[in-house]
């Protein structure tokens, strides 16, 4: 059997509805393959982000992955489908953070460039998730996974939180979501170490 009749099963984990097509990642790691409406057999819905689909793997000219053969895992039975579980609202877990450093500023905890410094490392988190989205969305050089953590640990994340609700990019993939996690973690865990020094 070769390689371009082996199914697998994955995830969608981009979806440009308006425009009929993402991208799929295979369960458990692997390359992502762009998939395009026109893949999927018939449809009972329009695909979604977060969809659990089995597929074909086929190159193009440019040898890039290309998901065919489409099918969404969805279930036969008759049972009532699942209310999905409601979102994690990054946007307001971002803006208490920021009320937070406010109430911080008012009581003379943090100096003002510590808010200056957190908004203008947002503001550039923000950007790299939209020229990322972008950027997948017509298949051009992607920025480094790398590049968005470096982003968030030096004080980025509340933008990248923000960036990942508004474009919902980054934001169901697990591996992914425990790397930023821990950037946050350990952004915070400086930030009150430094705090509780200068208050001494």
């Amino acid at each position: 059997m070769g390689k371009e009749d082996i199914r697998y099963a994955g995830r969608l984990t981009e979806w440009n509805d308006a425009k009929g097509y993402g991208f799929v990642e295979p369960n458990g790691g692997g390359d992502r393959a762009f998939v395009h409406i026109k893949a999927f057999g018939r449809l009972p819905r329009r695909p979604r982000e977060g969809d659990l689909v089995s597929y074909k793997v086929a190159r193009d000219a440019q040898q890039r992955a290309n998901a065919v053969a489409v099918q969404l895992a969805l279930a036969t039975s008759k049972r009532a489908m699942p209310v999905a579980s409601p979102r994690f609202p990054r946007k307001g877990f971002a803006l208490a953070f920021a009320a937070a450093l406010g109430v911080a500023w008012w009581l003379g905890k943090i100096p003002a460039f510590v808010i200056g410094f957190y908004g203008a490392m947002s503001v550039f988190a923000f950007c790299l998730y939209w020229r990322d989205k972008a950027a997948a969305q017509r298949g051009d050089w992607r920025t480094s996974e790398k590049a968005l953590h470096f982003a968030a640990v030096f004080g980025g994340w509340p933008g990248a939180l923000v960036a990942q609700d508004v474009f919902r990019h980054k934001s169901s993939k697990a591996s992914f979501q425990i790397e930023f996690w821990s950037t946050v973690v350990i952004n915070c865990a400086v930030m009150a170490w430094l705090v509780r020094g200068a208050m001494r």
